[in-house]
């Protein structure tokens, strides 16, 4: 077995029967009025049994809440918040983490679609931890642009991909790309992967990604598809890729949270 996949897991710590963690955040999206919800939401929480999350267009109760729980995720996650959606996000993130503990035993590299500031690759290897994550994790995006139209966010300006840059200052495994996928693959991407994160917010980018990384996924290997279960604006993702992954006999397994995940045979 080689070096990179005797990576220790994170521990986990022992559960404390009589502990129940609750989780809210203000930040979810699709609200017509934002703090007559809040208010609402706020009193149902308070209708329910412990254990509950709220935020990220998620509410539910009666959960561990695992994610909370697993000291080293929650560390790894308190200190790469950089605004409101990276904590409200939590439990995706948690998603990633996990599907990364099972990606780590396999052969072939990480790879992040849909980067922005790097949050997510960030997480995931400070969950391990710095020095022993020796896997190559490969983040693309465009960066300083976005090209989907109604999707920019505020931090895509001139200048954000050295800011990026600096961010991953020390982690020698990261190797960021800059420019429009999936031309931006050619000659700076794997051959073989075992963790792929897809987040483009966008039907055409991603399935013209997937065309390229799917079938370099290992067997075992995990693919998140972060918007496949949000519908709105995002829906065409769903409407897309369902037939594109039943051409090739895969059925994606919708979680709660807005993710889907496939595990490639």
């Amino acid at each position: 077995m080689s070096e990179m996949n005797e990576v220790p897991l994170p521990a986990l710590p022992p559960i404390d029967p009589d502990r129940r963690y609750n989780f809210k955040s203000n930040q979810s999206w699709g609200i017509r009025d934002p703090e007559r919800f809040r208010q609402l939401m706020d009193e149902a929480a308070t209708l329910v049994s412990g254990g509950f999350y709220l935020g990220d267009n998620l509410f539910t109760w009666m959960r561990n809440l695992s994610l909370l729980e697993d000291v080293a995720f929650r560390d790894a996650w308190q200190a790469n918040i950089l605004n409101a959606a990276d904590e409200a996000i939590a439990w995706r993130r948690y998603v990633l983490c996990c599907a990364a503990c099972h990606a780590i035993r396999l052969e072939g590299d990480f790879v992040e679609c849909g980067t922005l500031w790097g949050t997510g690759v960030k997480t995931v290897i400070d969950y391990f931890g710095r020095e022993r994550f020796a896997k190559p994790f490969w983040a693309y995006d465009t960066f300083d642009t976005n090209p989907v139209a109604g999707h920019a966010f505020s931090e895509q300006s001139q200048g954000l991909f050295d800011k990026v840059k600096q961010r991953f200052d020390g982690y020698p495994q990261v190797r960021l790309v800059k420019g429009l996928l999936p031309a931006s693959l050619e000659g700076a991407s794997p051959d073989r992967i075992a963790y792929l994160h897809v987040d483009l917010n966008h039907a055409d980018f991603e399935l013209a990604v997937l065309d390229v990384l799917f079938p370099r996924l290992v067997p075992g290997g995990l693919l998140i598809l972060d918007d496949y279960e949000w519908a709105g604006a995002y829906r065409g993702q769903k409407m897309a890729e369902d037939p594109w992954f039943s051409a090739r006999d895969y059925r994606v397994m919708p979680l709660p949270t807005g993710q889907g995940l496939v595990i490639k045979r």
